[in-house]
This record gives structure tokens, sequence and C-alpha cells, in this order.
């Protein structure tokens, strides 16, 4: 006997007003492009509001940031699960996360495990999630009373730097590398994630009068090599062995890194940008993007251009062209820093237009796949006349990420459809469960009346249904045309790679 999987695909048809006059309306809209937003743990900058909240607030919480920006036409969301040797899972590596439970090793009460939850829910809703880790720091203060006897402090003492009122990690020790790679692995291995994320804290930022004292892990690992150098291996080792345990485990599941927007000034280095950071990923982060992107060690990269675009310091104008004209074997999208509108010195976040215009001049790089947003609650009952725009103008419809360089391949199955019955509320049909492809959503399509289906057209997106669980068969709810709407829909598959198959015509 077919089980059957039955989802409500229910539509609502917003009317959006439009705005005229201003710079950043386009005529056109792209089918294919990655949206995201980080939501920030640390601190409990986005989620959780506080650690204290009750799990029903949490959620309830999360739930508003991902409707939120569902309604906004995001398609992906960069959630912080480690931040400073912590976990928003059960983990073996890492006690509960304080800023989750307000104590560092105290589990949820009543107990559930967040990570596998916000996943689900992400899902349900269209978002690939992409589960954010901090590697390398260790503490955000020196107050180490307030860490579990299971934190790394404790247990490796000998791993630990103090930095800059913080401690890190020792990122020269093999031990380190060995433990990072293995949180890594066991998130791969337990949870449907999209993607690992690591943001921009590699080697710590510099600071003033202080010197990161690795003097004993250089005499004994240097090799030959200048400090810098050295320094700049580690980081590369580490991000190599990352990205070949990932693609080990699960060849599907993405890794993407975003660094500090600067590689390097060019009066130090020809090959660097226009500008004049105080500090840079190369110089001071010892971190070197283009060396990964050259060896093809990650998937996507999402520089943090956090300026305005015509900065005199660090124009998000010219570090865009830089970072598309540097690209290579690596998919780019640029990070924006929608967390200072309307809070910078620069007047520029002023203007309502500066993340539109941001967005507008993004597009006109071919190469440059889509935009990532910090942090989650610039848009969350905050700045609603961005928001606003956004929706209006650049987001005004769905768009879906494409596949990274390494992962595009032909979707070999395509929806094959039966249909059941139809009544004056609903058409409904199967859909054979595709035997050869990883699928993990479906897409529906449906025209104007005047129109033909044309899945390559942003406008004519439905619905993007999440597949949980395997069956023989899936049983699919359309609510029957409007006098507007073409008689007929177009359904497609997408993988587990971020694939879309051939389009299914349904009348």
């Amino acid at each position: 006997m077919n089980q059957y999987k039955y989802i409500l695909l229910l539509i609502s048809l917003i009317a959006f007003s439009f705005s005229n006059g201003n710079a950043q309306e386009k005529s056109t809209n792209p089918k294919n492009e990655f949206r995201a937003v980080w939501i920030a743990t640390v601190e409990n900058i986005d989620w959780p509001k506080k650690r204290t909240d009750s799990i029903e607030k949490e959620k309830a919480d999360f739930i508003e940031i991902l409707d939120t920006y569902k309604k906004l036409n995001y398609n992906a969301v960069i959630v912080q699960i480690r931040s400073v040797g912590d976990a928003f899972y059960p983990s073996e590596l890492a006690p509960w996360s304080r800023y989750l439970t307000g104590k560092e090793g105290k589990a949820p009460s009543p107990y559930f495990d967040p990570l596998e939850w916000m996943i689900t829910e992400a899902h349900a809703r269209g978002f690939e999630f992409h589960a954010w880790l901090n590697p390398y720091r260790a503490t955000m203060d020196l107050k180490t009373e307030i860490l579990s006897p299971n934190h790394d402090f404790y247990k490796h003492p000998d791993w630990m730097i103090k930095y800059g009122g913080k401690y890190y990690y020792n990122p020269a020790l093999p031990e380190v590398q060995t433990l990072l790679v293995s949180v890594v692995n066991e998130v791969v291995r337990n949870y449907d994630i999209d993607a690992i994320h690591f943001d921009d804290y590699f080697y710590p930022y510099k600071v003033a009068g202080e010197v990161f004292n690795d003097s004993e892990s250089f005499a004994k690992y240097g090799n030959g090599l200048s400090l810098d150098d050295w320094r700049r291996s580690n980081v590369n080792n580490l991000v190599k062995k990352v990205s070949s345990s990932i693609k080990k485990i699960k060849p599907w599941v993405q890794f993407g890194i975003s660094p500090f927007g600067v590689w390097r000034n060019k009066s130090i280095d020809p090959k660097g940008s226009d500008t004049q950071a105080g500090q840079t990923n190369y110089d001071d982060l010892y971190a070197d993007p283009l060396a990964w992107m050259e060896n093809s060690w990650i998937d996507y990269l999402v520089p943090q251009l956090y300026w305005s675009i015509d900065h005199p310091k660090a124009s998000y104008s010219k570090l865009l062209k830089w970072w598309s004209e540097n690209s290579k074997n690596t998919a780019i999208y640029i990070g924006n820093g929608t967390y200072k509108i309307n809070s910078d010195s620069d007047k520029k976040w002023s203007d309502p237009n500066e993340i539109p215009n941001q967005i507008n001049v993004t597009r006109t790089y071919k190469n440059v796949e889509g935009n990532a947003f910090f942090s989650a609650k610039s848009f969350v009952n905050k700045n609603r006349n961005v928001a606003q725009l956004l929706l209006e103008n650049q987001y005004k419809y769905p768009a879906l990420p494409s596949a990274v360089p390494y992962s595009k391949k032909i979707v070999i199955d395509v929806p094959t459809v039966n249909l059941i019955s139809k009544d004056t509320d609903n058409s409904s049909f199967t859909i054979q469960y595709p035997l050869n492809s990883k699928v993990r959503y479906i897409m529906i399509y449906r025209a104007k009346i005047n129109s033909k289906i044309d899945v390559n057209n942003p406008s004519q997106i439905i619905e993007k249904i999440c597949l949980t669980e395997k069956c023989d068969s899936i049983k699919i709810c359309v609510p029957t045309k409007k006098s507007d709407e073409n008689n007929s829909c177009a359904l497609t598959f997408i993988d587990y790679f971020g694939n879309e198959s051939a389009a299914t015509i349904i009348n």
C-alpha cells in the first residue's frame, strides 16, 4: 500500500504597493539569488532575546524572525550555533551555551534540541540553514568562573591564549585543529544542515600594545616560515581539513566563509583593493581568502562590505568590484551591514535607499550571486521603510539560491504526476517520490491568464514545499485557479545540492 504525505498548499495573494521615482526600481528580478540573514546568538544579539527567556518565548521569537524574512522573500538563514567554545545543541565536545539557558552547561528545560528544531522550522519555510560556528574564540571576557567545568578552558588550559580581554584557542596546535574538525563533523553528521559557515574571526583583530603570545608554538612548529606566513598556514590547514571532512560525510553540505571585507590595501600590495583599512585579512587576521578560492577549499565566500557605497576609506562599490574581479572557483555573495541603518556616524546610512542601492550595484556583477545581511534584528520590527522598499522593488518576488560551482549537475528525476481529484476549492494530485535524486523541495509555479508558464520567471513562483520524509508518493493540494490565473501549474524538484529539475506541466 502506498503511503501518502499530505501537504496543504495555502496560497495568499498579497497586493504590493509600488514606489515610483526612486533609483532602486528594477525592471527585472533574478530567479536565482542568494538572500540570507545572519542570526547572531553571541551576547544575545538577535536570538534568544534574553538568556533567561522561557522555551516558549524563545521559540516564538525565532519563528518571528523566520516569518519576517519569509515575507521579505529571503531564502537562507545563517544561525550562530557555536560562539565561544559552547553549543546550541547537545554536544559531546562543548557545553550548552549560556546565551541559550542562562548558565553554561545547563540544558534547556523542558528539554529539546534547539538546532534540530530550528532546522525543521527553517526548511518548512523554504530557507537554507547554514550552521555558523566561531572556531577560535573561546570566551568573550576573562570571567572564567562562569564557564562550565566541561569548557575547554578547564579541560585543556594549555590550548588557550589570553589576548585583548578574551581567551582564544591556539590555532597552531594540531590537537586544536583536530578538535575543531571534530566539532564540525559532529554537526554535519547529526543534523540536516545545508552548510557550515565560519565568519571573520580567525587570528584575533589586533589590539594596540598587546602581543598574541604563540612564540612557544612558533618555535616548535614554525618549520622555517616567517611568523606571518606560519600563522596563515595554520588557518589554511584548518580550512582545508574542514572542507575535506565535510565532503566525505555529506557531499551536498556547503562550506562557506564570511571574511573581513578587505583582503589587503593596495598601498601594501598592488593586487590589493583601493582602500585604507586599518586592519586586513591577510596582514592582521592571517586569513587568505584568495588561497581558499584558488585551492577550491570553500563553496562560497561572503566578504563583509559593511561600508556605504562611496565611503572614502573603504567604498562598497570599489570593494564589490575588487571581489568580483578576484573571485575564482567559488560562489561569491556580499555581506551588507543593515545593523548600521540609522545608527552610524556615516550619515549615508540614514538614507533608506542605501541598502537597496547596494543590492542594485551588486546585481551589475554577473559572478556575484546574492547578499547576506547582518543582522536579523535590523528588519524585525525595525527600519520598516527600508524593508518595504526592498519588498516593493529588489525583493518583490521570491528567488532560489543557485547551486554552488562544484555542486551543479542535472537532476535526473522530474515530477511524475497523477491527478486524483478536483473540486471548487482545490485540485489534488500525487507525485511519485524521486528514486534517483536526493530531493529537498518541490517548487510550484503558475502564470497569469494571458501568460505562458515560465519557471525562469520568479513572479510565477507559488510555493516551495519541503519534503521531510521519504514515502512512496506525495499528495499535494493546490487551490483552484482564480479568474486571472492560467489553468496550468508547473512542478520541479530542488535537490540537496540546490539544482532544479526540468519542469512538469499540469493542466
